[in-house]
């Protein structure tokens, strides 16, 4: 796209939970689940986030984590409303956002948060 803009929109599913899809991602998405993180290179607790979410994804069957360039993806970080990075959504096996959440989070809630996914 000219001046490296980048338009995004994801969908929304009957209930109004936004959809996310693989072409939107630029990843294909899991087949349980997809754990979707929004990252910076300067980002500090980005990092404990991405081996977090490698973890649970290692972890768990059908699940995915697909890591975004905040700055380098502007377009869909101002589509789904990414204020901060990490935020990371949890996304159902149709793409439907079931979870959003800002900050670096613990394993043991990323597994509860992808148990309400499920």
């Amino acid at each position: 796209m000219a001046d490296g803009q980048e338009t995004a929109t994801g969908g929304t599913a009957g209930n109004g939970a936004e959809v996310l899809d693989a072409a939107l991602l630029g990843a294909e998405l899991g087949e349980r689940a997809t754990l979707v993180q929004f990252s910076t290179a300067f980002c500090q607790p980005c990092r404990a986030t991405r081996r977090v979410l490698d973890d649970v994804a290692a972890l768990v069957p059908g699940v995915r984590h697909v890591e975004i360039d905040a700055e380098a993806r502007l377009g869909l970080v101002r589509a789904v409303g990414v204020e901060r990075t990490p935020t990371v959504l949890i996304l159902d096996s149709r793409g439907r956002v079931a979870l959003r959440a800002t900050g670096a989070p613990r394993k043991t809630e990323v597994l509860a948060g992808l148990a309400q996914a499920l």
